[in-house]
């Protein structure tokens, strides 16, 4: 059911990506000072969701970085500083986890320093048996 004023989209042709951008790259402690490049990938190769108000202005994003037949893992997902408090985030991970592409995985993963109360309710915890992942984390070239 959306929440009353906003819709989520999957239509990439919808997105705002200049204002996603700018987000990503001056708000969100993820991902300071993120190519604008590196963005536009980024939605390439995920399935992305939008949140708009009821006149069409973009004021949240997620995408799922996916194979679609097994794995996904949410991503760059925010709600702008305006529009909180109304529970869209909540919609955004629903919307993410009903999406008829991402049906039957195995395996959601995410990872977020300060969101886990919105993650916990839709079964989301901290990694058990962590010995079995590994990461390789390289730093974006200055």
């Amino acid at each position: 059911m959306p929440v009353v004023g906003y819709d989520i989209s999957t239509d990439k042709a919808r997105l705002d990506v200049p204002r996603i951008h700018r987000f990503l790259a001056t708000e969100a402690y993820w991902s300071p000072g993120v190519p604008r490049d590196v963005v536009e990938r980024s939605i390439e190769n995920s399935i992305c969701f939008g949140i708009y108000t009821g006149g069409g202005e973009q004021v949240g994003f997620a995408r799922a970085v996916t194979d679609r037949a097994t794995f996904a893992c949410i991503a760059d997902l925010y709600v702008e500083a305006g529009h909180r408090g109304h529970g869209l985030g909540k919609r955004l991970v629903t919307a993410i986890l009903e999406h008829p592409e991402l049906q039957g995985l195995r395996r959601f993963m995410l990872a977020t320093a300060d969101a886990h109360d919105l993650y916990r309710p839709f079964g989301f915890e901290e990694l058990h048996g962590v010995e079995r992942f590994m990461a390789r984390e390289v730093s974006p070239q200055a």
